[in-house]
């Protein structure tokens, strides 16, 4: 089957903060991620509350969580030859018409509740199956607006409309729970003015993508066979800056990561309500956009793989300071500089990704960052469940957080070439590839 690889805007010599906004197609999509990552951020709040109010167990908490990662455990080796087969953009629509679909079930079971939670897990396993295909196609489909120099500009701004989103999504998602609206709204309080506002984010991105005009250039068949797709897992293995990068990113998130517990932490710890939820949950957020912002202004440009590593050594400090303190300033704070450090991180991460892939092999490389992230974000939400049910809430998220800081320092010593990566550019990254391709049968 045919490869669709587009090759974006012509190259030119800005680099520049905004040079990524020069390419129609990436403003588009840039809108599009914002309207519809404002929405999933929103129904995630709106999810976690209801399973919690349902069940009243951090161990369903975390289950919620594994059942969005399931399918991409799943499916990830088909989602990747799918993304490197098919064109990416009808990939995309694709699986975001089926999440629209999800939705729209969600808002039936918050408008007709029958106090059982595993519809709620059933639709859940239909928004990760969503989600595991369409990762894949997103990542692969971005270097393909704009031209390699301006790469780095793209994912920063690309993480800045993320940040934003996530800020809105998720205060505003705590916040609708707590307003009352007038007349024949009523009905759509809570759970449900959250789904319908999810289903529109939704419809709205359907329209932006399908208004692109990225044309396909170049076209690649690749035969169907085991080697085909495995050759993602072969790149990042034989690649050890990849692997480095993705393992330290992996095992840090699902040591360190609290955000499954956050209305345990606003409810029981904190002794707050929706409003204290919707709070916490948009400081990590907020830390990450002021990065964002800055690194806007002041990119990246020399020592990457040290700052890696130092931003996850005080992600993993910070998530201690969340897990001890009863203060919620305190909290917010920690929470501000977990998402800040982790930012670093993630910029860092993605340019190496793509700039040190090859084009045809994105979408395969591309699933395979997008089950280490998944496993880190939802499995690591199901083992923050279970630990929590175990020990307690404050120690699970006090030793994850030790843990985050132990991963670091043995990163440093197995991933050397991760330490010395010196600049994000692709020809640096390529040169420090022990191996820069992997050949695989064309059929």
């Amino acid at each position: 089957m045919a490869e669709v690889v587009t090759d974006g805007t012509e190259a030119t010599s800005q680099t520049s903060a905004g040079s990524a906004f020069l390419s129609r197609d990436f403003r588009l999509y840039q809108t599009a991620r914002l309207l519809v990552i404002l929405g999933a951020e929103m129904q995630s709040i709106a999810v976690a509350w209801q399973v919690y109010q349902i069940t009243h167990s951090p161990f369903y908490l975390g289950l919620a969580m594994l059942t969005i990662f399931a399918p991409a455990f799943l499916f990830m080796l088909a989602a990747g030859h799918v993304a490197d087969c098919y064109d990416r953009r009808a990939v995309i629509l694709t699986c975001y018409s089926f999440q629209a679909l999800c939705t729209l079930a969600l808002l039936r079971f918050a408008l007709h509740p029958n106090g059982h939670v595993w519809p709620i897990f059933a639709v859940l396993f239909g928004v990760g199956l969503g989600r595991a295909f369409s990762g894949p196609a997103s990542a692969a489909f971005l270097p393909s607006l704009v031209p390699s120099n301006h790469f780095v500009s793209a994912v920063t701004f690309g993480s800045i409309v993320f940040q934003i989103a996530n800020i809105a999504g998720r205060s505003v998602g705590g916040l609708l729970f707590a307003i009352s609206l007038p007349g024949s709204l009523r009905h759509l309080d809570g759970a449900a003015a959250v789904y319908a506002f999810t289903l529109i984010t939704l419809l709205a991105f359907l329209v932006l993508v399908g208004m692109m005009r990225t044309k396909p250039v170049r076209l690649v068949k690749n035969a169907f066979n085991l080697d085909t797709l495995l050759a993602g897992f072969k790149y990042v293995w034989n690649t050890k800056l990849l692997l480095g990068s993705i393992s330290l990113d992996f095992f840090a998130v699902f040591l360190g990561g609290a955000t499954a517990l956050l209305p345990i932490f606003a409810v029981d710890i904190l002794h707050g309500g929706p409003r204290a939820l919707g709070l916490l949950s948009a400081m990590p957020f907020l830390g990450a956009m002021m990065v964002s912002l800055s690194m806007m202004v002041r990119p990246i440009r020399r020592k990457a793989g040290k700052r890696m590593l130092f931003s996850v050594a005080i992600f993993g400090l910070v998530t201690v300071v969340f897990g001890l303190s009863h203060t919620m300033w305190v909290s917010m704070l920690a929470l501000v500089v977990a998402g800040a450090s982790d930012m670093v991180s993630v910029v860092i991460r993605a340019s190496m990704l793509q700039l040190a892939t090859p084009s045809w092999l994105r979408g395969r490389v591309s699933a395979v960052n997008g089950l280490f992230v998944g496993a880190s974000n939802e499995f690591g939400g199901f083992e923050s469940g279970v630990t929590a049910s175990w020990w307690g809430a404050v120690p699970a998220v006090v030793v994850g957080g030790i843990g985050a800081i132990l991963v670091t320092g043995m990163a440093c010593g197995l991933f050397p070439a991760l330490r010395k990566t010196d600049a994000l550019s692709a020809d640096s990254l390529l040169q420090s590839n022990l191996q820069q391709s992997v050949a695989e049968p064309i059929d």
